[in-house]
């Protein structure tokens, strides 16, 4: 293995590899706008030799995938991630005269490459495109199949949006496209070049509390909503306390609620409304169904005051109508413990096993295909969707060879020159 590492690090151009990259943060992708990025991966997609196809999965957005077939017999291997970002609202105020200012310029400078996407997730798109492009200029291709599949709608915070409309629509498609079901997935979310076996599960509640304004003179005659919310607060802290007291997950953890934001009143007078929110969090085997029930039960614990009236609205279905379920494959899964030792020997003191302390979409491909998915890819998640996104161009380099590697072991490589 030693001696096919050094033969990729000689084949390696690092100055083509952070280019792509940096073509790639230059076109914006915020989430609604995915079709340019889609468009753009496709000619890269195409450049690779590869079948390629794109569709809408809602009016004017589009999907893209790229496709080689392998022979009988051989593996097939998905690499899959999100085109769309966090929106760039306050960065170039943030970053002013510095030339980090343009969140779509790729700078490079303090060895990384800044800007929007660069993290979450063009980083690990363009390190898995290029691994295979690289083994291609090392003189190899591939015996088995591959897939490239980049989908949109991942991320939350636009409206209407974000709730994986573009991986529901990818799955519901990929018979219609004669695509070969996968043996292994590696989802490029960001993991600093480890490999996380399992995620949370998760769901977000909207509560909206009313009641009955009025003079502030006259208190009496109205229905406090902020007071009746204070009281459900105390409720859902105890709550969480309970739930933070429970088993917890070796890699991930306890489960957590938290709440995220409040807002009620701005008015002299007795305040009628109060919304908040909260995510909650799980581990990979709790019910999602059950923690909403748990949930539910511990605001209708409270006594109920007349005249108040509680809304509870779950904005962030997924693959559950509430929210998204969290998963787990064996740490010891043979292909693994294959990726791990890859990415080791690429990139010393990477690869290690670890948890996703994210939700993102490998429930929908296990759910699908029933095959081993991990997330696997440069960037450090903590800076993702902040105005200090980066990825480590050293990391990005090595998660490229660390790829390349894993693809000529998982799926076999014969010479460029064999017929």
């Amino acid at each position: 293995m030693k001696e096919f590492i050094q033969t990729l690090s000689e084949a390696q151009n690092a100055n083509s590899d952070i280019e792509l990259l940096r073509r790639s943060i230059a076109v914006e992708s915020i989430t609604g706008n995915e079709t340019p990025f889609a468009l753009f991966l496709q000619a890269e997609l195409e450049k690779l030799g590869l079948n390629t196809g794109v569709s809408d999965f809602m009016e004017g957005r589009k999907n893209v995938w790229g496709n080689k077939k392998g022979k009988k017999g051989f593996p097939n291997l998905m690499f899959i991630g999100h085109t769309d970002t966090v929106h760039t609202e306050g960065w170039r105020d943030y970053w002013r005269s510095d030339p980090r200012a343009d969140p779509f310029g790729g700078v490079d400078t303090e060895g990384a490459i800044w800007g929007r996407g660069s993290c979450d997730l063009k980083g690990g798109i363009c390190a898995a495109m290029a691994s295979l492009r690289l083994l291609h200029e090392a003189g190899y291709q591939l015996e088995g199949g591959i897939t490239f599949a980049f989908v949109g709608d991942e991320e939350s915070g636009e409206i209407g949006t974000g709730v994986s409309a573009g991986i529901k629509d990818f799955l519901s498609r990929f018979n219609e496209w004669e695509l070969t079901a996968p043996d292994f997935i590696i989802y490029v979310e960001p993991t600093c070049l480890d490999i996380f076996t399992a995620q949370i599960g998760f769901f977000i509640a909207n509560i909206t509390v009313r009641g009955k304004s009025a003079y502030f003179g006259k208190p009496e005659l109205g229905v406090d909503a902020l007071k009746y919310s204070h009281k459900l607060l105390a409720q859902i802290w105890s709550h969480e306390s309970e739930i933070r007291l429970g088993s917890q997950h070796d890699l991930l953890g306890p489960s957590s609620l938290l709440v995220t934001s409040i807002e009620g009143g701005g008015f002299i007078a007795v305040p009628d409304q109060c919304r908040f929110s909260l995510i909650r969090t799980l581990q990979p085997d709790e019910d999602l169904n059950a923690a909403i029930k748990q949930f539910e039960d511990c605001l209708s614990n409270e006594e109920t005051m007349e005249g108040i009236t509680v809304q509870i609205d779950y904005p962030a279905g997924r693959n559950h109508a509430q929210g998204g379920t969290g998963f787990e494959i064996s740490q010891d899964t043979e292909y693994v413990q294959l990726l791990k030792n890859c990415i080791y020997d690429s990139a010393q003191g990477k690869g290690e096993i670890c948890g996703a302390p994210y939700w993102s979409e490998i429930p929908f491909l296990v759910n699908e295909f029933s095959c081993p998915a991990v997330y696997c890819a440069p960037g450090d998640i903590s800076v993702a969707h902040t105005f200090e996104e980066r990825v480590n161009i050293d990391e990005y380099l090595a998660a490229i060879r660390g790829f390349a590697l894993f693809i000529s072991r998982y799926c076999g490589i014969k010479p460029l020159s064999t017929i």
